[in-house]
């Protein structure tokens, strides 16, 4: 039986996007959200699969929008870093991981920051 790690690498490496290996168990997949390049980090932690990506730098959508989204997608959900800046994140553990999940889970990553920069871009002044 694979482990986690090689299923996941395997998935991204099907995957039509640029992926990158950065370390075992984790990657780096280059995206396009809202035509802009969304980077995201993709690793293997614990009995977890967690997906990271910066989204927009600080101030440009009021932070009780992204609460109330967080409130609508299942596995993602918004954050901030220190510096402000909006991340989208998600978990889901290793032991629930097949092929649609994680096809599902990269693509409510990618609909979630596609829909805060395509907000972001309509109300900007």
């Amino acid at each position: 039986m694979d482990s986690a790690a090689e299923f996941v690498s395997r998935f991204m490496s099907s995957l039509e996007s640029e992926v990158r290996d950065v370390a075992p168990g984790e990657w780096g997949l280059v995206l396009d959200a809202a035509g802009y390049v969304l980077d995201v980090d993709v690793a293997v932690r614990g009995m977890l699969l967690r997906a990271e990506a910066a989204v927009l730098p600080p101030g440009l959508i009021e932070p009780h929008q992204l609460l109330f989204w967080n409130r609508q997608a299942p596995l993602v959900c918004f954050a901030e870093n220190k510096l402000g800046e909006v991340l989208v994140c998600g978990e889901v553990p290793l032991a629930a991981l097949d092929g649609d999940t994680l096809d599902r889970f990269l693509g409510l990553l990618l609909t979630t920051a596609t829909r805060a920069r395509e907000f972001a871009i309509q109300n900007a002044s």
